[in-house]
Parts: C-alpha cells; sequence; structure tokens
C-alpha cells in the first residue's frame, strides 16, 4: 500500500479553496460580522445562540440583526406554523429523487424550494438528510437518499446547491450515522474509522467541498461512546479543520444536553428555545471559567455569518441579491415524480411488454387497489407537509384516459387501523380556555392536530389553552358501519350525531420516541351506521393537561375514522372480476405510515394487509397485471415474477397520479434506477441489525452495506442497486478511460427518443487491500432520439481509488490494475477498460 497521498481532497486543498473562494462580498460580510460581534456583550451573545421559539433565534436591534428563522423541508417547506391555510408545494420523496440519477434535477428542486421558503419567510431549511440505507429496515430512510455514499454525495450536492442558489440556506443532516430509529437518543453506534470515513462521513464531506452548505445538523445518537452534540473531533478536527467548513452547526432538536459538552463539542446553536443548555446557562458557565468567551465569540461569528448570507444582517450583502427564475412547482413536482418512477419489470405479453399501455387501443384498464384512491405521497414525521393538492392514482388516470375506460375496485386496503379523518371531513378546530370561552380556531384538512411551540392559533397559548375541539360535518363514501376513535396521550370525548361514543383518558405506553408515543396507534372508540351522501356532524374534544409538559410544548392528537370493513375475501373476489376481461389490470400497493415513518424502524419488509394476495390473485386471471409500489423504502414482492410489469413509485409527492398516468400510457419514459438494493426477502438482506444490544449498535460489517455486502455474501437480490428499464433500448458503442475520466458512447437503438443513466463501477485486480468487488465511481444521464448517438464524459475522483488506512490515519492511494465497467446497472455491465495506476 502507498502511504498517504496528497490529492485534490487534502486539508491543504480544502483551506485553499476556501481562501480562493473569498469574494469581495465575502470579505464584506465579514467586516459587518465582526463588527455587530464587537459590540454584544456575553449575556446577548450566550442568548443568540439559544433558540427563541421553536424556529427561530432571537432578533438583535442593536446591530441590525433580524431573527433568523428555521423550517423542516426535505420534500416541502413546512414554515413555522404546521397549517392547512398555507400549504405547500410536496415534492416526491428523497428516495425518488435519489432514484432520478441526476444532480441538475436535484438542483431545480432545490431552488423550488427556496423559492417556496421565500414564501413563507424562511432562511434555512432543515435539509437534507444524508444518512445511508444501512439496512433496509430502517424506519426513515424514504428521508435519505441511498445505500451508496457516492451517489448520495451527488444528489445532495445539487440539492443544496439548489436551495443556497435561491438565497435560503440548508442544514444537512443528520451528522452522523444516524442510520436507524431505534433508541436513536440514546444509541451508541460502534464504527470503526474506516467505514465511518468512506461510508458514513463520505456524503458529508463531498457536500461540503463541492456545494459549500451553509448549515449542519448534529444527531441525536453517540458515535463511538461521544455524544454527537459534543463530538469535538467530527465537529472541530474534521468538518471544520480538515473539510473547511464555515457555516453554522445546530443541534437537532432537543439533542443538546450539556452546556459546556456541546459548546466544546462544536455546536453553535441548541434547538429548540425558549429552554435550552446555552443562553442563561452558557453566560453563566463561561463566567465560571469552564468555558472560554472566544469559544462563545466563534459560535455567534457562525450564527451571524450565516445572517449575513441570507440577508438578514444589517450592512451585509446576501450571497443571492435577485432570487432565480420562478419555478412552476406542481409542473416539477410531476417532472421529478416521473424520472424517479423506476420500472424493475417489463416482460412481453403477446410479442410486446405490457408497458406503455396504448391509450387509444385500450378497451378497458382495471385499477386496483386502497392505495389508488387514497395514495400515500409522502413519508411519517417531521418530513410531513400539508400539500396543495394530491392527485391520486384514481384522479391521473381517469383525466388521462378516455371516459369509459376505467374501471376502480378497492381489492384489498394496506392498512385494517383507523386514519386521521381526511376523505369526506370538513373539518376545524376550536380552541377554549378554562372557562369555555372560544379564544382561538384554525381549520384542519384532515383530523390531525400538530401544534409544537408557538405554532397555536391566533390568539391561543399553551398557559390560556385549556381544551381543543375538532368538529365538524362528515358524509361518507360508502353506507355501513363506520369506525371512530382518537390516537394520542389524554382526556377525550368523542360524538358522532347525538350519540357520545367515548369519554375517557388514553394513558402513555410504553413507547421510547416522543413520535411513537404520540402517533402511535389508533385506538378505536365506537361504531355507527351511517348512509353514503347524508351528511353527520362530528366532534372531538380533548383536554390539555397542564401536568404534562416536557422539554417542549407541544399538542399532537388525532381524530381517526375507517369506512366499513367488507370482508377481505370479497373485496379481493370483485377486483378479480373487474380485472378478468380488462385489457390492463393496474394494481397499487403500499406501505402505511405504520410501515414507514419516523420515530421507529421497520420489523418486515412485508405488505400490509392482504395486498399480496390480491396481487396474486388478480395476476392469476390477467397476464397484463402491472404492479405499482407505493413505498418509500424497498418491500418484499413475492409475486414480482408472476405479473407483467413492476413500477416503483416511492412516495411520489403531490402529483404523483398524474406522473403515473404519464408513464403508464407513454407520455413520459419512467426514468428512475434504483438508488438502493430491493431484496427479494428480509432473510436474504446481508444486514439487518437495527436494534442496539446493550445500548450499543455495533456496525460489524464494516464498509459492506448495500450491494456491496450482496456481493460479498454471494447472494442475488431480488433488483440490484442502479436497475431499471425504460421504453427504448440502448447499444454502449465504445469506452475510454483514463485515471481522471471516462468517456462512454451510446446508440438509442429503440423506436421512440428516451434517457439512459450511464453508471461507471471500479473493480480492483488482485486487490492488496480488503475492498468490495466493485463500487460506483461515477455516473451521468443521457437523452437521444431513435437511432441518435451521444457521448459522455464522466470525470473520476481520486478519492475512488483510495482508502481509510486506519493505521495512518489518513486517506491511502491504492495502485493497481483496475477495471472500468460501463454499466446500465450495477449487474448489467455493458463495456470494460482497464487502467493501471501508479502512486
Amino acid at each position: 500500500m502507498a502511504g498517504a497521498s496528497t490529492t485534490p481532497d487534502s486539508p491543504e486543498t480544502h483551506a485553499a479553496t476556501a481562501e480562493v473562494r473569498q469574494t469581495p462580498d465575502d470579505r464584506v460580510r465579514n467586516e459587518v460580522v465582526e463588527a455587530a460581534l464587537g459590540k454584544l456583550d456575553l449575556d446577548t451573545k450566550a442568548r443568540l445562540l439559544a433558540g427563541q421559539d421553536m424556529w427561530s433565534l432571537p432578533a438583535l436591534p442593536g446591530i441590525g440583526l433580524q431573527s433568523l428563522v428555521m423550517s423542516d423541508g426535505p420534500i416541502g417547506v413546512r414554515g413555522v406554523r404546521w397549517t392547512a391555510d398555507d400549504p405547500s408545494v410536496a415534492l416526491p420523496s428523497p428516495t425518488a429523487l435519489a432514484a432520478t440519477w441526476d444532480q441538475d434535477l436535484a438542483r431545480r428542486a432545490g431552488r423550488l424550494l427556496a423559492q417556496e421558503a421565500r414564501r413563507k419567510s424562511v432562511h434555512v431549511l432543515l435539509a437534507p438528510t444524508v444518512n445511508l440505507h444501512r439496512s433496509p429496515l430502517g424506519g426513515r430512510h424514504f428521508e435519505c437518499y441511498s445505500e451508496d455514499p457516492y451517489l448520495t454525495g451527488e444528489i445532495g450536492t445539487g440539492y443544496v446547491q439548489g436551495v443556497q442558489d435561491g438565497g435560503v440556506g440548508t442544514t444537512v443532516k443528520h451528522f452522523v450515522a444516524n442510520d436507524a430509529e431505534t433508541d436513536r437518543f440514546t444509541v451508541d453506534n460502534i464504527i470503526t474509522s474506516r467505514p465511518l470515513r468512506e461510508l458514513y462521513l463520505a456524503p458529508f464531506e463531498a457536500i461540503v467541498k463541492n456545494a459549500h452548505p451553509w448549515g449542519i445538523m448534529t444527531a441525536y445518537n453517540q458515535v463511538n461512546g461521544v455524544t454527537m452534540t459534543e463530538h469535538s473531533h467530527l465537529h472541530n478536527e474534521v468538518l471544520r479543520a480538515e473539510w473547511g467548513f464555515d457555516g453554522y452547526v445546530v443541534s437537532d432538536w432537543m439533542a443538546a444536553r450539556s452546556t459546556t459538552g456541546d459548546i466544546l463539542g462544536g455546536v453553535d446553536v441548541a434547538m429548540p428555545g425558549p429552554q435550552t443548555v446555552y443562553g442563561d446557562a452558557l453566560a453563566g458557565a463561561v463566567r465560571a471559567g469552564e468555558v472560554d468567551e472566544s469559544v462563545v465569540d466563534d459560535a455567534v461569528r457562525n450564527v451571524l455569518r450565516l445572517a449575513a448570507r441570507v440577508g438578514i444582517l444589517d450592512g451585509a450583502p446576501p450571497v443571492v441579491a435577485a432570487p432565480p427564475a420562478t419555478v412552476d412547482g406542481q409542473a416539477l413536482a410531476r417532472e421529478v415524480a416521473h424520472r424517479a418512477f423506476v420500472l424493475v419489470r417489463n416482460e412481453p405479453r403477446d410479442g410486446a411488454p405490457v408497458l406503455p399501455i396504448d391509450a387509444s387501443r385500450v378497451r378497458k384498464v382495471a385499477l386496483i387497489g386502497g392505495p389508488a384512491r387514497d395514495a400515500r405521497i409522502l413519508g411519517g414525521g417531521s418530513a410531513t407537509v400539508f400539500p396543495e393538492r394530491v392527485v391520486a392514482p384514481l384522479d391521473g388516470l381517469v383525466a388521462a384516459l378516455p371516459d369509459g375506460v376505467l374501471a376502480y375496485t378497492v381489492g384489498a386496503d394496506p392498512s385494517d387501523e383507523l386514519a386521521p379523518a381526511d376523505k369526506g371531513f370538513e373539518l376545524h378546530a376550536v380552541c377554549r380556555d378554562a372557562s369555555g370561552t372560544v379564544i382561538g380556531a384554525r381549520s384542519l384538512p384532515s383530523g390531525q392536530v400538530q401544534w409544537i411551540g408557538d405554532d397555536l392559533p391566533d390568539g391561543v397559548t399553551h398557559s390560556t389553552l385549556h381544551s381543543v375541539e375538532v368538529k365538524g360535518a362528515f358524509t361518507p363514501r360508502d353506507s355501513g358501519e363506520h369506525s371512530f376513535g382518537t390516537r394520542g396521550l389524554g382526556a377525550f370525548t368523542l360524538t358522532v350525531g347525538d350519540e357520545v361514543l367515548y369519554e375517557g383518558v388514553q394513558p402513555m405506553g410504553d413507547e421510547a420516541d416522543p413520535f411513537e408515543a404520540f402517533f402511535g396507534s389508533p385506538a378505536e372508540r365506537g361504531r355507527v351506521r351511517l348512509t353514503a351522501g347524508e351528511a353527520v356532524e362530528v366532534s372531538l374534544t380533548h383536554t390539555v393537561n397542564p401536568d404534562a409538559a416536557g422539554p417542549l410544548s407541544a399538542l399532537m392528537f388525532s381524530f381517526v375514522h375507517g369506512a366499513p370493513r367488507r370482508d377481505a375475501d370479497e373485496l379481493i373476489a370483485e377486483a378479480v372480476e373487474a380485472a378478468r376481461d380488462a385489457d390492463t389490470a393496474v394494481v397499487v400497493v403500499a406501505t402505511t405510515e405504520r410501515v414507514e415513518s419516523e420515530g421507529f424502524d421497520r420489523t418486515d419488509l412485508s405488505l400490509p394487509g392482504r395486498q399480496d394476495d390480491l396481487v396474486r390473485a388478480v395476476a392469476a386471471v390477467n397476464p397484463n397485471t402491472v404492479v405499482v409500489v407505493n413505498s418509500g423504502s424497498p418491500v418484499e414482492m413475492p409475486w414480482r415474477e408472476d405479473v407483467a410489469a413492476v413500477l416503483l413509485g416511492w412516495f411520489p409527492g403531490q402529483e404523483g397520479g398524474a406522473a403515473l398516468a404519464d408513464v403508464l400510457l407513454g407520455v413520459e419514459e419512467p426514468g428512475g434506477r434504483l438508488p438502493t438494493t430491493w431484496p427479494a426477502s428480509l432473510a436474504d438482506a446481508p444486514v439487518t441489525e437495527v436494534a442496539p444490544t446493550n445500548g450499543e449498535l455495533h456496525y460489524a460489517e464494516g464498509v459492506f452495506i448495500g450491494y456491496r455486502a450482496w456481493d460479498r455474501a454471494g447472494v442475488a437480490p431480488a433488483y440490484p442497486f442502479g436497475h431499471g428499464l425504460g421504453y427504448t433500448t440502448w447499444e454502449y458503442e465504445s469506452l475510454e478511460a483514463t485515471p481522471a475520466a471516462v468517456r462512454v458512447r451510446v446508440r438509442n437503438t429503440g423506436s421512440r427518443a428516451g434517457r439512459e443513466v450511464v453508471q461507471v463501477y471500479l473493480a480492483a485486480t488482485a486487490d492488496p487491500v480488503e475492498r468490495p468487488a466493485r463500487w460506483l465511481a461515477g455516473f451521468a444521464s443521457v437523452e437521444a432520439g431513435p437511432g441518435e448517438a451521444v457521448e459522455v464524459e464522466i470525470p473520476l475522483a481520486v478519492r475512488a481509488f483510495e482508502i481509510w488506512d486506519e493505521q495512518a490515519d489518513s486517506w491511502s492511494f491504492v495502485p493497481g490494475t483496475y477495471e472500468v465497467r460501463a454499466c446500465h446497472s450495477l449487474t448489467d455491465r455493458r463495456l470494460t477498460a482497464t487502467l493501471d495506476i501508479q502512486a
């Protein structure tokens, strides 16, 4: 092995790059920051580093500093109030964005989110999430990009560039190794330095180097015995000194637990407020000699630099003086969705693939599945927003097909649990004080109340709020026995019509995570027989428990409902009859928020309910069965060889149904490639341990996660990393490789225009070190018309030929012979070339 090399990725080069990046405006901003810092006393500086509320830092008029506002927003900008009165454009999930394998599209998505942030007066977006898909059981993987650090870094770079192109800051999260949800507040992830560097830190490093993000968010977990908010080595030595990061570091919400530990560990801002470990406690630690004031100054400097960049510090020119051109949110959401759909199977029937469907010739299309009518467009937890509209698959296909062609049946519902009151409900929330006087109200698009911090209806405060009544009318879609209930903790009174269905208290269970506690299983409280089309008054009153106040003021509960339950076998039989004489049967299957959400990991990869039985039954009577999978991460598909086509739709965002119609009918090509490996079954997956033992979770697999682990295990998954079919065919004509770049020429050999993702993998021959069998080193999207050829050059980074040498504690270049593979997917190699590289 060669010694540590001096490469373009070295700390020295990073420092030089940071110096070169200085512009006249940068220098002005730095001068303004220093002048403002010099005017602040210790107490004011300490107060600036502590959130004043859920989403913001305090304004300091004396130095011309406005209040800095942050907001959740991986797929849509929530704003400081989670309300349908101010809806958000809802893009497809991050796994979907990564499935496009298109950094430019990620950048355009970022620009849209910056536009949304400006509209909502938000200065900093708490995104993107660039943790890895270490195991398919990770409950929050829909909010992350990929199992591969290179792909994650490239998509994250585009996203950050796009948001900051719009003058809005980003907060890349969760730094680092927050790759599962089980015991996430306390788990100690034990990771040796090589996988930590090569896998988990790599996306953060790439984004810092290539996108210059203005913020980083620390994770809840520990890494090798040190809580991440106190991890001085990773924050101060690696992130700042080695990589040259000059932004602010903010704690995840409620992650900051030690005044001296956090400030010395490199955390600039402790969120949320008003009660944090900073503020008065930090000023006191300085006066007690536990913290040097210069450390506080460094943190304040980082916050003021951020304020200057986003344009809220007087005298400092913002990085973006004028926002980019306006982006059409609906159009971009639709484009990202169809570009993200991954067609993993499309078998010929009668000489031609079943997809795309020829709308001019089709006589009948049977659309089947509960999620076809009530689509799940986004994942659960802090990524949730209220979309401005939702186009479900049923909506999209009704609009796209001629009248009379589409027939819809439920077939199977993915969940037998009650869900927040939605379709057919017109609800609003009424807030009262202890005397029963109304003190505020807010509309609700569903029965879900989630008011955190100061996000309360106008005129309402936590100190005066005594009860919240969710009330309105419900017009059922179906006749029969409807179920009603509650989700959340505390006292409830539930009334439907003139009947009180429940009056009682729901106590706390054994949930360890706040999201699981507040959004756990809904409880059925009663049933009422109703008639379709006949409205009935409904009411759920929740009495606030003043003694339940925790570190964060919050009110979270739901009014839940379930439609009449028909016999499952009867529903499947009805779907079978609809599919029997259809030209094509489209079955939509999905996960639920009890399967994929923030706050808990998955226990299996099965589709919930009777959905597998439904697919098998439909496929048995219709050879042209297409299955659309509505999930954010992998699920088992035991019927995949029995159907004609399988299309992975992820959580497709608000325009998902329109994009699905585009793809099914051939208006657009499914452009996605898998950003993560899909197992045939959980039993085959090489890495499945997500729950700690005695508080520790050992990343014993080292650098072998994702396809690296599948290669090592010698087991074939259902669908490999990078896989995805289109509606045309491609011939790879030539490959030229140098240590710096790969040049590939491809030709569209099909009858229609299309897009191909050219993937470049490296494989070392006679490897002197233990490495994966192959690894992604570059990729590029190309477009061409029928018969046209296109050539693309894909850079190769020096890092692709390096490993982290644990003995030398540095990157080491590995000379030798490398096979360069130009591929359609990991396992679909088209051309190869050999490189002999010396140190």
